[in-house]
């Protein structure tokens, strides 16, 4: 009898452990998917043409608030949490809630879940949420493409549209944006490595995503979500930790997963952070992963037109992920008014 399985995730990493494990897996049913952090993605479908032949119906996307009540329904046996950014006491939070009804609790490993590429991958993931992924990547990417090397970012999910239309999503143009109909929250990260001559990738099935940019990439580059780890067996795993939370290396999930995977850390926003906070950090990295590098870096902020803000009340529209889930009181952008 296959066991009966939900999946607790985001839109995201979720999909992504389905794929890769559970598709066409007949050891297992996927009866539901419970979706949270991600507004309007519960009452829909997973679709059948994404879903494969052992779904022909698709599989449904609940709030993660019916959890219990799916559980009893179904007679669900396992329970897949797969979603970042979250402290360690509130997954086993879930964990007693999920047993509790009666169902095992899983946390799937890089061993069921990382693609392997034919191609060099270089990922950039986080310990939280706004440590400064993207202009890490970027700068990596500038970096790769000066040593003579094509670079594709594949960027972590975001679709919040139709899923079969966004399986397989390729940008080099602001016209591939409208094309596609990308939230704003897609746009600041893909257009500046538009801007900088960098084709990205994203979508929903990331080993199609992956041959399709092999074929036309030197090295793959993995612009991570949240703190989630990487989708694909890295080559290089650079991660990015934030001296403005200091601690939070080893009390979220998955960032402390990263934290003990890493080969570099970049400790970053040393200009802006509390030299004790950096000193504190530093220490719990090399406690945690004595073996890998560590660079510290700034993160310079740059204003388009100083005088225009200068002795004005400000309204500050920040990064929305940073301040919800990654729990930063502020963002860039209050900084650059205060300044």
């Amino acid at each position: 009898m296959a066991i009966k399985t939900l999946i607790m995730g985001a839109a995201g990493r979720d999909f992504h452990n389905f794929n890769t494990f559970f598709r066409g897996n007949k050891d297992y049913e996927v009866v539901a998917f419970t979706a949270t952090q991600i507004p309007d993605i519960e009452g829909r479908l997973y679709p059948k043409e994404l879903a494969g032949d052992l779904y022909p119906k698709g599989i449904p996307i609940h709030a993660e608030e019916e959890l219990v009540d799916l559980i009893k329904k179904h007679g669900v046996q396992q329970v897949v949490f797969a979603y970042s950014d979250v402290p360690h006491e509130y997954v086993m939070h879930k964990a007693s809630i999920v047993t509790a009804a009666g169902a095992d609790f899983r946390l799937m490993g890089t061993k069921y879940t990382q693609v392997k590429s034919t191609k060099p991958v270089v990922s950039v993931c986080a310990v939280r949420t706004g440590s400064g992924k993207s202009q890490t990547t970027r700068r990596v990417s500038l970096i790769l493409r000066e040593m003579g090397y094509k670079v594709a970012a594949i960027r972590h999910p975001m679709p919040y549209g139709n899923l079969v239309a966004q399986e397989v999503q390729r940008y080099d143009s602001y016209d591939d944006l409208d094309e596609y109909d990308c939230t704003i929250e897609e746009r600041e990260e893909y257009e500046p490595h538009i801007d900088n001559g960098v084709i990205v990738y994203a979508g929903v099935d990331y080993e199609k995503i992956v041959r399709a940019a092999e074929k036309e990439v030197d090295i793959v580059l993995w612009d991570g979500g949240n703190n989630d780890f990487p989708f694909y067996v890295p080559d290089y795993q650079i991660v990015v930790a934030d001296p403005h939370r200091p601690g939070h290396e080893t009390k979220y999930y998955p960032g402390e997963t990263n934290v003990r995977m890493a080969d570099v850390f970049v400790i970053n926003k040393v200009d802006t952070a509390n030299p004790d906070a950096v000193i504190a950090v530093r220490e719990s990295l090399r406690q945690l992963n004595p073996k890998a590098i560590q660079i510290e870096a700034a993160s310079p902020l740059f204003v388009d037109d100083p005088a225009a803000i200068q002795g004005k009340r400000v309204l500050v529209v920040e990064d929305g992920p940073t301040l919800t889930h990654g729990e930063m009181a502020y963002g860039a952008g209050f900084v650059a008014a205060r300044r």
